[in-house]
């Protein structure tokens, strides 16, 4: 028993337990979370949306020159530099209302992931992404 806490602790604490495909709390958004040099970076793969449209364009982007990129592929999380078992300093893009947001990505567990984005502190809000085997 106590093996198993000390393992799921040790990946709790590992910044690299980020890494991976994750289902976002609303609208079964697909994230996938790789390494970016030294930094992590986030790219949407599929949602409720794009699963009706895999042309669905960025309109709500708050620059108009960017409205006409497709949300398929589209990288919203980057930027982030590894604090302790978390990743700081970062960016999360939300295609809803076209901001963009700081963000901090912690892992929770091997299979959940907090992800908090703020407009300032303490106007945050935080999402707990499950991991998609």
């Amino acid at each position: 028993m106590f093996g198993l806490l000390a393992a799921a602790a040790a990946v709790a604490a590992s910044p690299d337990a980020a890494l991976g495909r994750w289902m976002t709390e609303t609208k079964h958004g697909i994230v996938e979370i790789d390494r970016c040099g030294r930094s992590i970076c986030g790219k949407i793969l599929s949602s409720d949306r794009i699963r009706g449209n895999p042309q669905l364009l960025d309109l709500h982007n708050s620059n108009p020159q960017l409205r006409s990129r497709k949300l398929l592929g589209l990288q919203i999380l980057g930027g982030f530099t590894a604090s302790g078992n978390a990743w700081t300093g970062g960016t999360i893009y939300n295609a809803e209302d076209g901001g963009t947001y700081k963000a901090t990505v912690t892992p929770i567990d091997a299979n959940h992931l907090k992800v908090r984005g703020c407009i300032f502190w303490p106007l945050c809000k935080s999402q707990v992404w499950t991991r998609v085997h």
